[in-house]
């Protein structure tokens, strides 16, 4: 019977940070957060911020937006040290900056039973021109120990309003108290965007009249807020993610609309509408794609005139990935020149699919373009469009109904297929006849790896045979690029993952880089050691998993493994008569909640035969959090398996 691993919500007792005695609601170093030595929620954690104060607004001065920031925070260890060292980043434009003062900065330490204090000098302040728009400012904390209490605070001027300061409430470190309030006048309206997926402890509103003077004698109202998160988890890193900005807590502001003095109002955020008039006439990607070409120029004759649009457009694609190279840059808003594609046979994101798209569009093939962010970029936001987010492009081909995805960047990638870099979520297709609409990224094709083993154990102590594998989608792109970029390194690799085994006559049965395939097969031989006259074998040689990827107590962002896999290893393994099977491994059944994904192994006897089968299936692209222990029993369970599913055999007398 297979075991369900049902998903139970434990609640633990309702126990608190507040239960070790910080002072996680104000700035003041108390004798308690000196003498507090743990974090018991988080034994892993070297440092923690006790408590954190953000506020922002408008001056009735200078018209200048200002943020203050103050921060208190626990060393509890060498490990945490690092945390004393403050980068501040500052940014500048057309001679108008933004601007750090009134740094302050002191380390509380307890000496002999007393509270000493040391502050950062003045001197102790360095400034670095990072780049032509980023200045840096570092200090770093003085006298840090393990024990210590850190305060810094500063306030940031800037003459930006349209980029309003956002509040990080989560970090690499866990929070106790992190409060962020703002002030924006009524004539400055923003998207308030809660990242994360964690709830406010406060979120407060309100309206403050007259709060600024707007010259001519107006005043202007103020939106008040206030947002406050306790008892935040250190965000960690883990495999099987896109990029933490995903999921850090925080907020941010996109700026929507201005309205001055006189009432006239200046819209910043765009409707899907507007930016798809804006794309179609655009002097970049907009132009570029109302290029017309001449196929002749491009195609063979054979192709030109090939019936089947299938197969022309497969062809097309073809060409394209075999003839032009992409030089490892996106640019996809700028420096969009397909001529210069044409030229150099390399160019960026935007010239080669944009050159497909137009090819494939003179061949009269239901062609659009495809803007999306990168896993390492994003997730872009939905509700309405910030172009900024974007950094790809790739084209849909619509034949016979079916709709093909195709980026022809990579070489190694089979048609439909797209690069894994592209597998975040949704893209925006834009189609410039209609309104352009959200597409889903997630690959309908399988990703799989099978490996059959034919293996004998004789008189002699050795087990030999033949290994066949096949592996699709995802796993046959990634083992085409590891073998024909360099197949030496290939075959080497191969042979340290089965170091008891030597490996002889491989071979590919897969020709083409961009085939949806990679097959191989290579036998191997391994002498086995009798222990105390008995014989202990494993015959599964190949893991698929060297270790469990999942570490960390509690996971609090999706596992995305990008696409759904699946995994079977089948050995038939003769034993000669001189041995006899005395013990098999026991079957498991595995199952993931709401049979998102299984693990079945089995080893059966038939007379000196034996026959063992593990297949292990993820049928989730992406796991909601609440998997996660889950996930992690199942990757142990995985790796007990590859690791000691031992059959033991005895000399027969």
């Amino acid at each position: 019977m297979i075991k369900k691993l049902f998903i139970l919500f434990l609640l633990t007792s309702l126990q608190t940070y507040s239960q070790e005695p910080y002072n996680s609601e104000s700035f003041k170093v108390t004798l308690d957060d000196l003498k507090a030595s743990t974090f018991l929620k988080d034994s892993t954690a070297n440092a923690l911020v006790i408590y954190e104060y953000g506020n922002s607004y408008v001056d009735k001065l200078d018209y200048k937006l200002k943020t203050e920031k103050k921060f208190k925070i626990k060393i509890l260890n060498q490990e945490g040290f690092s945390n004393a060292n403050v980068l501040i980043h500052l940014y500048n434009k057309n001679n108008r900056a933004e601007e750090v003062d009134n740094i302050l900065a002191t380390t509380y330490n307890q000496v002999n039973g007393k509270v000493e204090t040391t502050k950062l000098k003045e001197e102790h302040i360095y400034r670095e021109e990072y780049d032509k728009n980023h200045t840096l400012v570092k200090f770093t904390l003085p006298n840090i120990k393990a024990g210590s209490v850190i305060t810094y605070g500063y306030t940031i001027t800037s003459p930006y309003m349209f980029k309003y300061h956002g509040w990080d409430f989560q970090s690499e470190i866990p929070k106790l108290y992190s409060e962020y309030n703002t002030s924006i006048p009524a004539y400055w309206k923003y998207h308030i965007k809660l990242v994360g997926g964690k709830n406010l402890a406060v979120n407060d509103a309100d309206l403050k009249r007259n709060c600024l003077e707007v010259g001519r004698g107006g005043y202007a109202d103020c939106a008040i807020g206030k947002y406050v998160m306790k008892d935040v988890p250190a965000f960690i890193e883990e495999d099987y993610t896109t990029t933490k900005q995903n999921y850090l807590a925080r907020l941010e502001y996109e700026l929507e609309t201005f309205q001055d003095a006189e009432g006239v109002k200046t819209h910043y955020t765009k409707t899907w509408e507007d930016v798809d008039k804006e794309l179609r006439t655009d002097k970049d990607i907009g132009r570029q794609l109302r290029k017309s070409v001449d196929l002749e120029d491009f195609l063979s004759n054979e192709t030109i005139t090939e019936t089947d649009a299938l197969k022309k457009t497969k062809a097309i694609y073809n060409y394209v990935q075999s003839n032009y190279t992409w030089n490892e840059e996106y640019n996809i808003f700028n420096e969009v020149a397909i001529k210069e594609l044409i030229e150099n046979k390399s160019g960026n994101v935007s010239s080669i699919n944009i050159l497909l798209h137009n090819l494939l569009k003179e061949a009269g093939i239901d062609v659009y373009p495809v803007l999306l962010s990168t896993r390492n970029n994003g997730f872009p936001t939905y509700l309405y469009p910030v172009l900024s987010e974007y950094n790809y492009l790739i084209v849909q081909a619509t034949i016979n109904d079916q709709n093909y995805l195709l980026d022809a960047t990579d070489p190694y990638l089979n048609f439909g297929q797209l690069p894994f870099r592209c597998l975040n979520t949704q893209g925006r297709l834009f189609d410039f006849k209609n309104e352009s609409k959200w597409i889903d990224l997630t690959p309908n094709t399988a990703t799989s790896s099978y490996y059959i083993l034919e293996l004998n154990f004789d008189e002699s102590n050795n087990l030999s045979g033949k290994i066949n594998s096949k592996k699709t989608g995802y796993h046959a792109l990634n083992s085409k690029k590891d073998y024909f970029k360099n197949k030496d390194a290939y075959l080497k690799a191969l042979e340290n993952s089965m170091v008891e085994c030597e490996i002889s006559d491989f071979q590919t049965h897969t020709e083409n880089i961009n085939h949806p395939d990679f097959q191989e097969s290579y036998y191997v031989n391994q002498e086995i050691e009798n222990v105390g006259n008995k014989i202990y074998l494993n015959p599964l040689l190949i893991h698929f998993f060297k270790e469990n990827p999942f570490k960390l107590q509690e996971r609090t962002y999706p596992i995305d493994f990008g696409y759904k896999d699946t995994y079977l290893y089948n050995v038939t393994l003769k034993v000669a008569d001189s041995y006899s099977i005395t013990e098999v491994p026991k079957t498991v059944a595995l199952q993931l909640p709401n049979s998102t994904g299984n693990i079945i192994f089995s080893a059966k006897k038939y007379n000196n035969i034996i026959n063992m089968t593990l297949k292990i299936s993820f049928k989730e692209a992406v796991y909601h959090p609440n998997f996660y222990p889950y996930l992690k029993e199942f990757m142990d369970k995985i790796i007990d398996i590859q690791n000691n599913s031992i059959i033991i055999l005895s000399k027969n007398t």
